[in-house]
């Protein structure tokens, strides 16, 4: 069972996100934070990371640098209401950039490719 690590500081969207991804067939970790997906990605081995990017403690594209350095092969994807973040580069860093929506289809793909790159590499 592939193992997804979810970085998102609302509560309501992490609940959602948790819930709809376990129905998928996934182990699903949370984060509240930056920092705290940090910690998670040092401590545990994930298959791929769905990133915020506005959050508090440490923004999203500082924690991408952060978990890339630990991981340089971890998939990222990020998952962001906010459309101007990708022309930063540090967000170059991820796989996938995908904007937030009410249909989670767009984001399943992006994780289901990534998972795939994962395990491919592993």
């Amino acid at each position: 069972m592939a193992r997804i690590l979810v970085v998102e500081d609302d509560d309501n969207q992490r609940l959602l996100y948790k819930m709809e991804l376990s129905r998928e067939g996934y182990e699903v970790d949370v984060a509240a934070d930056g920092q705290e997906a940090i910690d998670k990605v040092k401590a545990n081995q994930y298959d791929a990371v769905v990133m915020d990017l506005k959050m508090p403690k440490v923004h999203g594209l500082d924690a991408i640098t952060e978990i890339a350095a630990i991981d340089k092969e971890l998939p990222i994807i990020i998952n962001t209401a906010y459309g101007g973040w990708q022309d930063d580069f540090k967000s170059w860093a991820a796989q996938a950039y995908v904007l937030k929506s009410s249909d989670l289809s767009e984001l399943r793909v992006q994780i289901q490719k990534a998972v795939e790159k994962r395990q491919k590499a592993n």
